[in-house]
C-alpha cells in the first residue's frame, strides 16, 4: 500500500506559489537577510520541504536584478556579516499585483489516477483478460491508500499542540484526497461504459 508524506500534498501548494513573491512578502515588513528570510519561510510553511539557502540567495539576486528588491547594506549583529535586502517600490507594486490575481484553475483535467485506470483497461484488453477487473482492482487499492493517508492526516491535525499551519496544510490535503476518493467511487460505477469507449470490442 502506498503512503504519502504530507509534504507530497503541500508541494501542490508550494508549486503554485512563486518563491520570489513569497520572499517579497516577507520583505514587506522591512529589510532582512537571507538567513532570516529562510527561517521565516520554514516557520510559515512547516510541512513543506524546507527552502534551500541556495534558492533563497539566488532568488534574492534575481529580485535585485529585476529591481524588485535592493541591497540595503550589511548586518552582523554579533555574528557573520550578512547582506540586508529590502523591497523596492516596484517590488511592492509587483507583490500587490500578484497577490490580487485569481489563481487560474489547472488547465488539464487528466490526472495520474485516471491515466492508470485507462492504462489498466488497455493492458487487460491486450492480454485478453477481463478489461474492467484490473481497473476495478487498481481503484480499490488506490482508495485504500487514500483512506489510510486521510486517517494519518486527521491524526496529525488533531494532535495536541498542532500549529494552525499544520492544521490548515492537513485540511488542504484532506480535501483533495476526499475529492479523489469520491471521484474513484463514481468511476468504479462507470467502468463498463469507460471500457467500451477506451477499448471497444
Amino acid at each position: 500500500m502506498s503512503h504519502y508524506s504530507l509534504s507530497t500534498y503541500i508541494e501542490y501548494i508550494v508549486a503554485a506559489m512563486s518563491i520570489r513573491h513569497v520572499l517579497l512578502g516577507l520583505l514587506a515588513g522591512g529589510s532582512n537577510h537571507g538567513y532570516e528570510l529562510k527561517r521565516r519561510y520554514d516557520e510559515l510553511f512547516p510541512q513543506a520541504r524546507p527552502l534551500a539557502y541556495g534558492q533563497v540567495y539566488t532568488t534574492l539576486q534575481r529580485l535585485v536584478r529585476d529591481e524588485l528588491a535592493a541591497v540595503e547594506g550589511t548586518d552582523s549583529d554579533g555574528g557573520p556579516e550578512r547582506t540586508l535586502y529590502r523591497s523596492t517600490d516596484e517590488g511592492a507594486r509587483e507583490l500587490a499585483r500578484w497577490a490580487g490575481e485569481t489563481a487560474p484553475p489547472a488547465p488539464f483535467v487528466t490526472n495520474e489516477i485516471f491515466a492508470k485506470v485507462v492504462t489498466s483497461i488497455l493492458v487487460a484488453a491486450a492480454a485478453g483478460g477481463d478489461r474492467t477487473a484490473d481497473a476495478a482492482g487498481y481503484l480499490q487499492a488506490q482508495r485504500a491508500a487514500h483512506m489510510a493517508r486521510m486517517h494519518e492526516l486527521t491524526k496529525l491535525k488533531t494532535t495536541p499542540g498542532a500549529g494552525l499551519s499544520t492544521v490548515l496544510s492537513a485540511d488542504y490535503a484532506l480535501n483533495h484526497l476526499d475529492a479523489d476518493v469520491r471521484w474513484m467511487a463514481t468511476t468504479a460505477t462507470r467502468l463498463a461504459t469507460l471500457t467500451a469507449e477506451v477499448q471497444p470490442t
